[in-house]
């Protein structure tokens, strides 16, 4: 079951205001920038970028996602490893708040999320 329009509103607003911590200065974003999709109970944090060998184009890569189970009201994170996979977080693999994600996808404490 998809989140309702009340709940996307707050993770919008969550999401947003987390991005915008993480986000280049004005100046670079042609070259670089972050955004989000939410897909059924899922939100999931990409950075934007051009396509290598076609600058005119852009693309989407993954950093993180974060699942919501609603029977256990938690929240699955994921990284995308380079076999374009989602896996388990395993140092933490879930919490109770998107707060306690956009945390530890900032701190990224072993590389997975940003590099």
């Amino acid at each position: 079951m998809a989140f309702s329009e009340l709940d996307i509103k707050r993770i919008q607003k969550l999401t947003d205001s987390f991005l915008e911590k993480r986000r280049p200065p004005a100046h670079l974003r042609k070259e670089l920038d972050v955004g989000y999709h939410i897909d059924g109970n899922s939100i999931i944090i990409f950075e934007i970028r051009p396509l290598w060998n076609n600058p005119e184009k852009t693309i989407e890569e993954p950093v993180a996602k974060a699942t919501y189970i609603k029977k256990n009201d938690i929240w699955k994170i994921y990284w995308q490893r380079a076999d374009l996979k989602w896996h388990g977080y395993d140092p933490d693999p879930k919490v109770k708040t998107l707060d306690e994600f956009f945390r530890i996808v900032d701190e990224d404490e072993f590389c997975c999320f940003w590099g």
